[in-house]
């Protein structure tokens, strides 16, 4: 008897519906797009309306020969790839391969994979949605366009293996601006003023200044934080308002795509790259003891917190019988979703709630659990009641100069007993005051500081910039951010996203011919038309037009008018191979160190900062900084593999008053230290910050 044939991207996808769909269903795994735009050369004919010019992609022939000899053999077909533009792009290719119309129901789409969602989907098959297939191609055109037509003109005037794109460009110029704008800060000085007082009973407390007897908030030099404390010298503090309330604190929404991504790297250190792929194996399907492969979470590229009614119910029950009714949270106002949610399915959850992260783990790798937990507790806290802490603020006043002074209590925990990701404030008590009591001054405390420049982006921090600013979608933040890092435009400095030379000589000349095409608000209109073409507002065709008039004549100017530009400059260094001199070139990992005679001596040294300090260890080589393979910068020997001192703190050229090792310069969330490398030594010092 004929089996009904379902194809899938993935083979661990097909494992995981297999096991639900039984003996008469063959599943089959495409690995991905069959078919695509040739690499070789642009593949779109702009003269014949921007037509795009498919190809089987190289080295999936036996992949598509075996999909085709099964579905000759098949009673039905079935086209099961993931519910998003990319995955219906795919589906459509495949129908095209194996002779489908296009009005056959043989789409079935599902959020988890589940034996009661494969089930629904399979009784409900639809036909290929054109709009989103056409999405998926205006995207797919419009990139190639802007990659493949710009990219030879970067590599005419500036070296070959450069690369432009719609919306890595953007990225790349956002991290450019804000590398700029901390270049040009400059600091303002400013004081804060803390008063250290005492009630009657000698129980203490800190008031912060608020407002001076001008009703002047700032201050701003020292001239003026000594007037405001001549003027309170020697006086008692008034206690003028005392107010009491309870503060609520609602749980965060379930996870969406970009804020999976920022707590990840938040809470986690996880690039962007890493959470996805994580988060794909968990969607796919997990071998777990005794049950086989699972699917542990929903599909985890979308823009929507929507909750279907079954996972609310289901995650309601699990909270009373663990927690109690008092835990369960009541049905608020939803946060009001922007115009471009395109809500084609649910939030991130997991698709079974049941199965919490510990009752699992030992299935899982260690990051499989760290992200199914954050993803299980962030949803089931979804549910939960807020907390509610209470809280006490007091005003004072002296010589109409006013401060004031907070304290916090939690009072019920909430939504806090399951989210462990969640910051929380530690409690400030507050003595027990009365309004018309006096208070003690004890000691004054003011401080200098200076404002500081934004920070720079961090992975997560640029997303949620991409994602407000309404460039790219859920699918785009991940390999964007990827192949800016790739291609050498900007390098990790910790967390910290930065832009490299190339990457500011790059954009800089972008931003020269094709302004357009790199402003924030033209490509985040351009995204909202795209997705106008998903919704069937928008003709594909004519958007791509009406964007390929304007950068045609783009083009032309560029082509013309853009100069070449020499990247390689001299240096004082010689070649260890034929003495000749090297030079710096830029490569894709930044700058290098290459021989001046090439191509007769192709001799080449990676560039090397040193920090002027001889090696402790063997006292011959010097102490330069390196990379591990991850990219964290650490300290090692010039000398290495002969001499293999390491060190992840920055030495300094100073010794230990204690044990005469090399002092090394700490520095993390908490502040900045100088601790001795011996670790048996306790030595610790620690650098006063004149800007904190």
């Amino acid at each position: 008897m004929p089996k009904s044939l379902v194809i899938v991207e993935s083979p661990a996808k097909a494992k995981t519906i297999k096991k639900f769909l039984g003996a008469n269903y063959v599943v089959k795994a495409s690995i991905g797009h069959i078919i695509d735009l040739p690499k070789s050369k642009l593949g779109v004919d702009v003269e014949d309306n921007f037509n795009p010019q498919y190809i089987t992609i190289r080295g999936k022939g036996p992949v598509l020969k075996e999909i085709r000899q099964e579905a000759k053999k098949a009673s039905k077909i079935l086209l099961a790839t993931d519910p998003d533009r990319e995955g219906e792009a795919i589906s459509w290719h495949l129908a095209n391969a194996l002779n489908i119309s296009e009005e056959t129901p043989c789409r079935i789409e599902f959020n988890e994979i589940t034996k009661t969602a494969i089930k629904a989907a399979i009784k409900k098959p639809r036909a290929i949605n054109k709009s989103l297939v056409d999405a998926q191609q205006a995207r797919r055109v419009l990139d190639r366009l802007v990659g493949y037509k710009i990219s030879p003109l970067l590599w005419r005037n500036i070296r070959k293996g450069l690369s432009a794109g719609r919306v890595q460009s953007v990225a790349t110029k956002l991290i450019k601006d804000r590398e700029e704008e901390i270049q040009n800060f400059q600091p303002e000085e400013y004081w804060s003023l803390m008063l250290e007082v005492a009630n009657q009973k000698k129980e203490t407390f800190e008031a912060k200044f608020f407002s001076d007897h001008e009703g002047k908030k700032d201050i701003n030099n020292k001239v003026e934080v000594e007037a405001i404390l001549n003027n309170i010298a020697n006086k008692q503090l008034l206690i003028t308002n005392i107010k009491k309330s309870e503060k609520k604190r609602n749980p965060y929404l379930p996870f969406i795509t970009s804020t999976l991504q920022q707590e990840a790297s938040n809470k986690l250190g996880y690039s962007t790259k890493k959470t996805m792929s994580v988060a794909q194996q968990l969607y796919e399907g997990i071998d777990l003891e005794k049950e086989g492969t699972v699917g542990l979470i929903t599909y985890m590229r979308t823009d929507s917190t929507r909750i279907s009614e079954e996972a609310k119910e289901n995650t309601h029950k699990l909270i009373l019988e663990r927690y109690g009714d008092k835990y369960l949270g009541q049905e608020t106002a939803k946060k009001k979703e922007k115009k471009d949610i395109q809500d084609a399915h649910e939030a991130i959850r997991p698709t079974y709630v049941d199965k919490d992260p510990d009752s699992i783990k030992s299935s899982l790798t260690r990051d499989q659990y760290k992200l199914y937990k954050l993803i299980w507790e962030r949803f089931v806290a979804s549910q939960m009641a807020p907390a509610l802490f209470d809280t006490l603020a007091v005003e004072l006043e002296v010589e109409k100069n006013i401060f004031k002074a907070s304290g916090s209590r939690l009072k019920f925990d909430g939504f806090l007993k399951v989210y462990t990701h969640a910051s929380i404030s530690e409690d400030i008590n507050l003595p027990l005051l009365e309004e018309g009591e006096k208070v003690q001054v004890l000691k004054t405390i003011p401080k200098q500081h200076f404002t500081q420049p934004p920070p720079r982006y961090t992975e997560a921090s640029l997303v949620k910039t991409m994602e407000e600013l309404g460039i790219g979608r859920p699918s785009t933040y991940s390999p964007t951010i990827s192949t800016i890092l790739s291609r050498g435009y900007v390098e990790k400095e910790g967390k910290n996203l930065k832009p490299t030379e190339l990457g500011f000589i790059v954009t800089e000349i972008l931003v020269n011919y094709f302004g357009e095409v790199l402003d924030v608000n033209f490509t985040a209109d351009l995204e909202r038309r795209l997705d106008e073409v998903e919704d069937g507002g928008q003709d594909w065709r004519g958007l791509i037009k009406s964007f390929y008039d304007s950068f045609e004549k783009m083009l032309e100017i560029a082509d013309k008018d853009m100069e070449e530009i020499d990247l390689v400059e001299e240096s004082d260094e010689i070649c260890k191979v034929c003495s000749a001199k090297m030079l710096i070139k830029h490569g894709r990992y930044g700058k290098f160190l290459a021989c001046s005679n090439y191509p007769e001596c192709t001799h080449t040294e990676p560039i090397v900062n040193k920090l002027g300090i001889k090696c402790p260890d063997c006292e011959e080589g010097e102490i330069i900084e390196r990379r591990s393979k991850r990219g964290r910068l650490f300290y090692g020997c010039s000398g290495f593999p002969s001499c293999r001192f390491v060190s992840w703190d920055r030495p300094i050229d100073r010794k230990c008053p204690e044990c005469n090792h090399i002092l090394v310069h700490k520095k993390n969330k908490k502040g900045e230290k100088i601790l001795c490398s011996n670790k048996d030594c306790e030595f610790e010092e620690v650098v006063e910050n004149e800007n904190s």
